[in-house]
């Protein structure tokens, strides 16, 4: 047993019942955290932690509590699963992942949803651990990786399991899990990712609360020249489904107003959270009052400022934040 097995110990045993069965129920949040990093779809990581459960309750005779955790076997069944289902997968990227970044805020804003993009992970759903891992910017550039590299740096860097442990859990050998990791990191690196994020703000640091406040002010009175006052000088502002994206707080601000002259002001925000970064739902003013869930943007904030801004449009991405009541008609 591993270092890591042996610290595991306790809460294995409270996660046996009558005669040694494995109970992975608690495991659920992470499991799907887990497959969410893999395959870039809180959808589809959902329906691949179930797959996961299905398996361990079928497999839970053959389990050893001598050989592995019923973390650590339960992870190497997740894995599996999220490899066999991304055999001759397309990757899922962010707008910014697909080419150069536009210069005319009045480009026709086309959907592809041809594209299988990238979708954000909604934390109130699970209680999840290490949601450092859980970044966009991380979780869109490991989607490049080949989903053997992309499961070793995420087994050893996001979730430290050790060299031999992911051997195991992959059926390789500890220089294998090694090279891979290697290779991994230097591909990283290559794209200007890291999975070391210690410099983007949390959603509870007050600093981040603070900048969030001021650009939902601005925002709802439609404020352009303060919303670029909170910006990075090379803020990143995407929207998929568009495969269209701006750099520059210049360009951003020359977007926005486009934004703010097609749909007026009086906007609504809401604060949550996604990929453990704050987030803000907003509601465009309709023409006959109330109004109407628009887009569900996600943040960046490096010091006091904001650094990239996600919008996500698309309803499917919508259905795993709000209630039903609350989705566009």
């Amino acid at each position: 047993m591993t270092g890591h097995d042996a610290a595991m110990t306790g809460h294995d045993a409270a996660m046996t019942g009558h005669g040694g069965a494995v109970d992975a129920e608690p495991f659920r949040g992470e499991l799907v955290a887990h497959c969410y990093r893999m395959v870039g779809s809180f959808h589809e990581a959902e329906d691949l932690a179930q797959e996961t459960m299905l398996r361990a309750w079928k497999a839970r005779d053959r389990y050893d509590p001598a050989r592995a955790s019923v973390r650590t076997w339960l992870y190497r069944i997740a894995t599996n699963v999220c490899l066999t289902a991304l055999e001759g997968r397309a990757r899922r990227p962010l707008p910014s992942g697909l080419g150069a970044p536009s210069d005319d805020p009045g480009a026709p804003l086309a959907p592809a949803f041809d594209i299988p993009w990238l979708q954000p992970f909604p934390d109130a759903r699970f209680d999840v651990d290490a949601r450092a891992g859980l970044r966009l910017a991380l979780v869109a550039a490991m989607q490049t990786l080949p989903p053997r590299q992309r499961a070793v740096l995420v087994l050893r860097e996001v979730l430290e399991f050790t060299a031999a442990e992911v051997a195991g859990q992959l059926g390789t050998t500890v220089p294998a899990v090694n090279s891979a990791l290697q290779r991994a990191r230097a591909a990283l690196a290559e794209a200007g990712e890291s999975t070391d994020l210690a410099e983007v703000g949390e959603p509870d640091d007050p600093k981040v609360r603070e900048v969030i406040e001021r650009y939902m002010r601005a925002f709802e009175r439609a404020d352009v020249p303060a919303l670029v006052r909170l910006l990075t000088d090379d803020a990143v502002l995407e929207m998929p489904p568009v495969p269209l994206w701006y750099r520059g707080s210049r360009d951003y601000g020359r977007f926005m107003r486009r934004v703010f002259d097609l749909h007026g002001g009086g906007w609504r925000l809401s604060r949550l959270t996604a990929n453990g970064q704050p987030a803000l739902a907003a509601y465009a003013p309709e023409p006959g009052g109330g109004h109407r869930l628009h887009t569900l943007q996600v943040f960046t904030v490096t010091g006091d400022r904001i650094a990239r801004n996600v919008v996500f449009a698309d309803p499917a991405v919508f259905e795993a934040f709000f209630d039903s009541s609350d989705l566009p008609r």
